[in-house]
């Protein structure tokens, strides 16, 4: 295991029963709220299990530990506890970038890993102005949402809205900044030819947070052979945005390795 932060206990959901385990991991700001959708479309087939990283969600948040190496150890412990044989990754947004580095540590019982609008293994390119917003905003209600406004493209329903700018109010300072001053700009380039398992992207057309383009850029280059492909539409959140097309992809992807 790398670095020496002690791993924390992450929450998580499990739901659905199967030979297979699909673990779903979330965007920045986010929780594992964020795939009840899914999750109630994959139940019946796989046994589904998602995790809140820490600060996020109903995870403990300790005040340092948030680099890419120490998600990724949470999630490593997490699933070891409990007791994960074949599985599949699905990570969206920053969770992308852990579960390609999970990946690249060619853990035992990793089938294949699904990305869905993923920070990429470069540094995730955002502009100096909008970090610096997001840092000095975050924890208002105002900015979570505009947030939301910014990082959606499709309508959900109100009580998706509504999750989606309580997650981010209740992230915790401590991930919030490190995120946006560390993690984000973590290069694990170099870690990406160590990952041997299929690895299959998908992002929407009108995402303003990871701009489609970042993926052939700063991803596909790392990863060759690795597939990518769009939804048209929505934006950051495809999960809550448009739910069926990514069970859809889920699906097809699932049905392609056999799991």
């Amino acid at each position: 295991m790398i670095g020496q932060t002690q791993t924390v206990q992450l929450n998580n959901i499990e739901r659905g029963q199967g030979s297979h385990t699909l673990v779903f991991l979330h965007y920045f700001g986010g929780s594992l709220q964020e795939w009840q959708t899914v999750i109630g479309q994959l139940a019946d087939q796989y046994r589904c299990i998602a995790l809140d990283l820490r600060g996020h969600g109903d995870s403990p948040a300790p005040e340092t530990g948030y680099s890419v190496d120490d998600m990724t150890n949470d999630v490593a412990a997490m699933l070891d506890q409990l007791t994960i044989g074949s599985y599949v990754l699905i990570g969206h947004s920053m969770s992308g970038k852990v579960a390609l580095n999970l990946a690249s540590r060619q853990p035992v019982g990793l089938q294949q890993v699904l990305l869905v609008s993923p920070s990429p293994p470069h540094p995730e390119p955002i502009s100096a102005n909008d970090r610096q917003d997001m840092l000095e905003t975050h924890g208002t209600e105002k900015a979570a949402i505009d947030t939301f406004e910014k990082i959606t493209a499709k309508p959900v329903s109100n009580a998706d809205r509504d999750q989606i700018i309580a997650d981010n109010l209740r992230t915790s300072e401590a991930a919030w900044n490190a995120w946006l001053t560390l993690g984000s700009k973590e290069d694990i380039a170099d870690r990406m030819s160590r990952v041997v398992v299929p690895v299959s992207i998908i992002t929407g057309t009108n995402d303003s947070a990871v701009s489609p383009d970042v993926q052939p850029e700063l991803t596909l280059p790392t990863l060759p052979n690795a597939t990518f492909e769009t939804l048209d539409g929505p934006g950051h959140l495809i999960p809550y945005e448009m739910p069926d097309a990514l069970t859809d992809f889920i699906l097809k992807k699932l049905s392609g390795s056999g799991a």
